[in-house]
C-alpha cells in the first residue's frame, strides 16, 4: 500500500511497514548513521539518524521509526541538525585523539560525519576510556577505547554469522560490547571470518596485522622467501591502486612482489585444482561405501572451526582434504623444497588472501610437522595493498611478469572457488570425468551462481543421481546442519562458506565496498570461467607432472600427510 507524505516541502511516496530511513533513501535523500546498516535488523542506537516529525515533541530515530500516512517530516531543521552535531560531539568526548596514527585514518565514518556535520572544535570533554587492548586473537585485534556502542558487530555475528560471539555487556555509563563472561577473544566462540571487521564504523575492531613481522624476514637472506596469490585478491586489490574491476592484475602484482624482495610468487588457484582433484576422488569413495555423507566441503577455515565448536558431531562428514593455501603451503615446504634443494626451515611461506580466518587456520597444530607450520604469514587483501604502498610501487605502470613454475596455471575451476557454489562445480566437473572418463556436458551451472541462502542442483553422473547443497554465508546454517544430523537431507555433496558470497567477500577485503562492488568482483571471477578454455582441474597439465613426481620426491608415507588434515572438537566460552 502506497501513500504520500511530505518531507522538506515536497511529496514524495512512501510504503506501508518501511521505517522513515527506508522511505527517505528509496526518494535519494540521504540522512547519516552509524548504527543502521541495509541488512540488519534496527536498533536507534546511535540516534545519528534524527529527523522532526510535526506533531511530535521529540525527535525521532529514522531508522526504527515506521512512516504513516500524512506525516510532515524535517530532515534537516536547525533542530535536528544541532541536536546530530552533539551527538557526534559526545562520541568524541572520549574517544582517542589519535587518527593521524590511526588504520582507519580517512576511511572511518565517524570522521566523516564530524566534517559532515561541522564538528570543529571541541566543546565537551570527557573522561578518555582507557580499556585494554585484547589481542588474543590470530585473526582480530579489539581495541574497546575506539568503541562507540553502535552495536554492528554484534547484529552482524548474530543475524548474519549465527555465531553470537559479541553482546552489550554492563548497563548505563558503564556499557561496554564484550564477549561471554566478558574474556579475551580467544576464550570465545570467535570464528575469525572478520565481517564485524567490515561493518565496524572505527577501528574498535582491525586485524591483527603481520606487516612488521614480513618486513624484517623479507630481509633475512638465508631464506627463500614463496607468496601464493588467492585469485579472489585479484578482484578486488585493483582498486586499491585505481584499476577498473575486472582488468588483468596478476601479471602486475606477480611483478610487484618479486620487487618486494619475494624469490618465487606462485597461485593458490594451482593448489585448488589439487584439492578439487582430491575432494571429488574422496566423494566418490564415500558415495561408493556410503558412509559419512553427505561430504561437507572443509576449505573454509571459518566453517570448519564453526563446526568443530558448535557442531563436533559432523566432523566425520568434513572433507579431510586440506584448504588451498595450506596445500599449497605443505607442497611448497616438502616437493618444492626438494626440487630446488633447500630445507623446510629455510622457506618462508606467505598466504595473501582476503580470508581473515587463514591466520588461524596457519597456526593450527595439525598443520604442523616438525614444529614447522604449512604457512608462516598469512596477509590480507587490506595488508598486502598497505605493503605495496610502503614500498612505493606504482602498480599501474609496472611490467606485468607470470607466477613461478612449477606452481602457475589452473584451471577456471581452481578459480571458481572463490565464489560460493564454485568449488561445487569444479567437484562436479572432475567427479563426472572420473565417474564416466569423459567430460560435464554442461560446465556452467546458473542454479549454483545465485545470491541466495541455500541452493540445491542435480546432476546425472553415471547411473547416479548426485545431490549437491550449496551453503551461502552461515545466516540458515542451523537449519541446514539439523537435516543433516538427522539424516534429512538427502544429498551426497554440501559446500558451506562462512562469508555471504564466499572468499570474495572475506573478512580481509577492502573496508567500505558498496553491494554493487561485490557484484562486480564476483562477477570477474565468473568472466574468467566463461573464457578459459582449461576449465576443470584434471586438465591442468602442470598439475599432473607434480601428481606425477610427488610421492618420489617427498616419499610415499608423507603423500597423506601433507595433503590430508583432521579436525577436533573444541570447547569454548559462549
Amino acid at each position: 500500500m502506497e501513500f504520500s507524505i511530505e518531507v522538506n516541502n515536497r511529496k514524495i511516496q512512501a510504503r506501508k511497514g518501511d521505517t522513515i530511513l527506508e522511505t527517505l533513501t528509496q526518494n535519494g535523500i540521504k540522512i547519516p548513521r552509524l548504527c543502521s546498516v541495509k541488512s540488519l535488523s534496527p536498533t536507534g542506537a546511535c540516534r545519528i539518524c534524527v529527523v522532526e516529525v510535526e506533531g511530535m515533541k521529540n525527535l525521532v530515530a529514522s531508522c526504527s521509526y515506521p512512516v504513516s500516512e500524512g506525516m510532515v517530516i524535517h530532515t534537516h531543521s536547525p533542530r535536528v541538525l544541532k541536536a546530530r552535531k552533539v551527538l557526534v560531539e559526545l562520541l568524541l568526548s572520549n574517544h582517542p585523539d589519535d587518527c593521524l596514527y590511526c588504520e582507519r585514518n580517512g576511511n572511518c565514518e565517524l570522521q566523516d560525519l564530524s566534517y559532515e556535520l561541522n564538528v570543529r572544535e571541541r566543546r565537551i570533554t570527557g573522561v578518555k576510556s582507557k580499556l585494554k587492548l585484547d589481542l588474543s586473537s590470530p585473526c582480530l585485534v579489539r581495541d574497546s577505547s575506539k568503541c562507540i556502542l553502535c552495536g554492528r558487530c554484534v547484529r552482524v555475528c548474530d543475524e548474519i554469522q549465527s555465531v553470537s560471539t559479541f553482546e552489550f555487556i554492563n548497563r548505563g555509563s558503564k556499557t561496554r560490547i564484550g564477549t561471554s563472561m566478558n574474556r579475551d577473544l580467544n576464550f570465545s566462540n570467535c570464528i575469525g571470518c572478520g565481517q564485524c571487521i567490515l561493518t565496524c564504523p572505527t577501528k574498535a575492531l582491525h586485524e591483527q596485522s603481520s606487516l612488521d613481522r614480513l618486513q624484517t624476514e623479507l630481509y633475512n637472506d638465508k631464506q627463500q622467501k614463496v607468496i601464493q596469490l588467492d585469485p579472489a585478491i585479484m578482484a578486488s586489490i585493483g582498486e586499491e591502486f585505481g584499476v577498473k574491476p575486472g582488468k588483468e592484475i596478476e601479471g602486475k602484482l606477480v611483478a610487484s612482489l618479486r620487487k618486494i624482495g619475494f624469490n618465487y610468487v606462485f597461485s593458490t588457484s594451482f593448489a585448488a585444482d589439487m584439492v578439487l582433484m582430491e575432494c571429488a576422488a574422496e566423494l566418490k569413495q564415500r558415495m561408493e561405501t556410503k558412509e559419512n555423507l553427505p561430504l561437507i566441503s572443509s576449505f573454509c577455515p571459518a566453517w570448519v572451526k564453526y563446526a568443530e565448536q558448535f557442531y563436533p558431531e559432523l566432523l566425520p562428514h568434513l572433507s579431510k582434504v586440506k584448504s588451498p593455501a595450506l596445500m599449497l603451503g605443505a607442497i611448497t615446504k616438502s616437493y618444492f623444497a626438494n626440487t630446488i634443494g633447500v630445507k623446510q626451515a629455510d622457506i618462508l611461506s606467505v598466504v595473501a588472501t582476503p580470508c581473515l580466518a587463514r591466520k588461524f587456520e596457519s597456526q593450527r597444530i595439525e598443520l604442523t610437522r616438525n614444529g614447522i607450520s604449512d604457512v608462516d604469514i598469512v596477509l590480507t587483501t587490506r595488508e598486502l595493498a598497505h605493503l605495496i604502498r610502503i614500498y612505493g610501487i606504482d602498480l599501474q605502470n609496472i611490467e606485468p611478469l607470470l607466477p613461478d613454475l612449477p606452481f602457475r596455471t589452473s584451471s577456471s575451476s581452481g578459480k571458481l572457488y572463490a565464489n560460493a557454489g564454485g568449488f561445487t562445480e569444479g567437484v562436479l566437473r572432475t567427479l563426472y570425468f572420473q565417474t564416466t572418463g569423459k567430460e560435464i556436458p554442461t560446465t556452467k551451472i546458473s542454479e549454483l551462481r545465485s545470491i541466495s541462502g541455500i541452493k540445491e542442483y542435480e546432476q546425472k553422473i553415471g547411473k547416479e543421481q548426485v545431490k549437491v547443497v550449496v551453503s551461502n554465508g552461515l545466516t540458515n546454517i542451523n537449519s541446514l546442519v539439523k537435516a543433516i544430523r538427522e539424516g534429512k537431507l538427502d544429498a551426497h555433496f554440501v559446500e558451506i562458506v562462512a562469508c555471504q558470497g564466499g572468499c570474495v567477500n572475506g573478512g580481509g577485503q577492502p573496508i567500505g565496498l558498496s553491494v554493487k562492488d561485490k557484484k562486480m568482483h564476483a562477477k570477474s571471477i565468473y568472466d574468467i570461467d566463461d573464457t578459459e578454455i582449461m576449465k576443470a582441474a584434471h586438465k591442468n597439465a602442470l598439475l599432473k607432472d607434480v601428481y606425477d613426481k610427488f610421492p618420489e620426491v617427498v616419499g610415499k608415507k608423507n603423500v597423506d600427510i601433507l595433503l590430508y588434515t583432521r579436525y577436533t572438537k573444541r570447547d569454548v566460552l559462549r
